[in-house]
């Protein structure tokens, strides 16, 4: 059996991105690597480049991995990281960061492919609440 795709959580707080993070533990991370890339190397909200360059070997497990970023500056840094690092094996996903990361994880942690993982993922910005 193929290892899991992994999931970076690119965000501003860390404190937000460890709370999704323990979501996920529930959900089927436990055996799909959840990657934090988040806050600033001194513990500050914002993004790091090297955070995500760091975070992307970490959650690499050689089935790829899928890129979440929560917003504004995170996506670029993350766009940057991805220009200067070209891996065809990392993809970055436009989808809302809490329901992208749950569908990513749960669709990952079932053995799917990468290409499923980031659909899983993409289509979560059309779960309804109600």
């Amino acid at each position: 059996m193929t290892e899991p795709v992994g999931v970076v959580l690119v965000s501003h707080s860390p404190a937000m991105a460890a709370g999704l993070a323990e979501l996920l533990r529930e959900l089927g991370s436990r055996t799909v690597p959840v990657v934090l890339a988040a806050g600033t190397e001194d513990g500050s909200l914002g993004t790091s480049y090297d955070r995500i360059v760091a975070a992307l070997a970490e959650a690499d497990s050689g089935s790829g991995v899928v890129v979440l970023p929560d917003l504004g500056s995170s996506v670029l840094t993350a766009v940057t990281v991805l220009a200067d690092h070209p891996r065809p094996d990392a993809v970055l996903v436009d989808a809302p960061f809490v329901e992208g990361a749950v569908a990513a994880v749960v669709t990952a942690s079932a053995g799917a492919a990468l290409a499923e993982v980031v659909a899983a993922a993409q289509d979560a910005r059309g779960f309804r609440k109600f």
